[in-house]
């Protein structure tokens, strides 16, 4: 006799990269992320937690940056930042805490959890616990973009 969680967690089979792959909401992250050649790694061990932006996320972006950071020219931009929104561990929704927390790139994200989950006080976590086989995915408002990249420089 299995009970209800048995059941769920194995239903759980894909990749970061194929849970991502399987909603269109994030088919500008699945693009980038190709783009970057950071597929084989998020679809690596982990564990991983993807602050994951929604394709509404990169429109809100200057008009042309995305288009700007797809281009060979600017891929390791474009690994920056995308590796600024991983954190090397498992963290779940219950888990999270206000505090620093260290991304796969190096730099440091400002997670504040009151009245929901913000992060870098710009970016909103408006979905959870999106499990896959190696970590797990909170869906974003915003594209995060770390404190040394001038992403507007891309466009110039």
């Amino acid at each position: 006799m299995t009970d209800s969680t048995t059941d769920h967690a194995s239903e759980t089979v894909g990749d970061i990269v194929a849970v991502a792959s399987g909603n269109e909401s994030f088919s500008t992250l699945v693009a980038a992320v190709g783009a970057a050649g950071l597929v084989e790694t998020l679809q690596g061990a982990g564990p991983f937690t993807v602050f994951a932006p929604t394709n509404e996320a990169f429109a809100a972006l200057p008009a042309g940056l995305v288009d700007a950071l797809l281009l060979e020219e600017n891929r390791e931009t474009l690994v920056k930042i995308l590796t600024y929104h991983v954190v090397g561990s498992k963290v779940m929704a219950a888990d999270v805490a206000s505090g620093d927390v260290a991304t796969v790139e190096g730099s440091m994200l400002s997670v504040v959890v009151a009245d929901g989950v913000k992060i870098n006080g710009s970016s909103t976590v408006t979905a959870t616990d999106v499990l896959a086989s190696n970590g797990v995915i909170h869906v974003i408002d915003a594209v995060l973009v770390p404190a040394d990249v001038d992403a507007a420089a891309l466009l110039a």
